[in-house]
């Protein structure tokens, strides 16, 4: 398979070329391929002259060796043809299109209906310090202890975490029930710290502890870089070592040296096991997070309607 225009910048801000993104991930193959196979696949790809832009569909001229499968996209309400990768042949052929992010499904394309991890994703606002989304973080682990559950952690690439729990035998249902009780106990525990507010300006400068990655959503998988300054890597970290880093610890240049012969991604990820049946419970008295903030716009744009009309 030919690699070309390798020594080009890989996107503006980079700092990085099109060769540091297929050599890493040649490297790191090994460590990546297992997060993404099977998993339907959407990437962001960083074209010369262009934004970074997320694709999901596989582009016409994908090689017909390419894994793929064709699913209900509810985000772009259409059949989209996702890419699987599933060896390093794959993953090269991702590479030398410049897809720069490679964001897995929460579920394997043979067995939709059944996630395999329970995501929560720490999301400080913009210019607070990392060690923010940090305590965030273990607001999280505290809420999963308190149920006898434990998680893996990582930096997001950007600026957050993602914690997150493997499952076993679990619906995509009871995954997010558990998600939104999951978020709501972290919540409660310091409500000045985190908050579950879908909508931004609601948050009141908090941390957005966002439960809405389940099933088919995606997560920019361990060890996956991303299309931001730098060329961050988002990485595992072990829960006492969270102090000590920040997300720009890890980047392209970097990640592979630190990687060594290690898969901290593996080795930290706790045994899957189905989901505590009181998170359960409780997630299913709590509304779903896009449907209330689109009724709470709706009654919003109404109101401001009728502050209008009465003026």
């Amino acid at each position: 398979m030919p690699l070309t225009n390798l020594d080009e910048p890989l996107f503006d801000g980079a700092q990085a070329t099109k060769r540091d993104l297929v050599d890493y991930l040649d490297v790191a193959s090994d460590r990546i391929l297992p997060v993404l196979r099977g998993r339907p696949l959407s990437v962001v790809r960083a074209l010369r002259g262009q934004r970074p832009f997320m694709q999901k569909n596989l582009p016409t001229y994908a090689p017909s060796w390419l894994s793929r499968v064709t699913m209900w996209s509810h985000s772009s309400r259409r059949d989209v043809s996702y890419g699987i990768c599933d060896d390093r042949r794959s993953l090269l052929w991702f590479a030398n299109q410049r897809a720069v992010e490679y964001h897995p499904t929460l579920v394997r394309a043979d067995r939709w209906d059944r996630p395999t991890h329970l995501v929560l994703d720490v999301d400080p606002p913009a210019g607070s310090p990392f060690a923010t989304a940090v305590s965030a973080a273990r607001l999280v682990a505290q809420a999963l202890a308190d149920v006898g559950m434990t998680a893996a952690v990582k930096t997001s690439g950007a600026k957050g975490l993602h914690v997150v729990v493997p499952l076993s035998d679990t619906s995509t249902e009871d995954a997010a029930a558990a998600t939104r009780a999951l978020a709501a106990r972290a919540e409660r525990l310091d409500p000045e710290l985190a908050t579950t507010a879908f909508v931004r300006e609601d948050r009141g400068g908090k941390v957005f502890l966002d439960a809405t990655r389940v099933g088919g959503a995606t997560v920019v998988a361990a060890y996956s870089p991303r299309a931001r300054p730098g060329a961050p890597v988002s990485f595992p970290v072990p829960w006492d070592d969270l102090d000590r880093v920040t997300p720009s610890d890890f980047t392209l240049r970097n990640a592979a040296t630190l990687l060594a012969d290690a898969d901290p991604w593996a080795e930290l990820m706790p045994p899957p096991r189905p989901v505590a049946s009181v998170l359960v419970e409780e997630g299913r008295d709590i509304p779903v997070a896009r449907v209330q903030a689109m009724h709470e716009g709706k009654r919003r744009a109404r109101a401001r309607r009728a502050s209008g009309e009465g003026a």
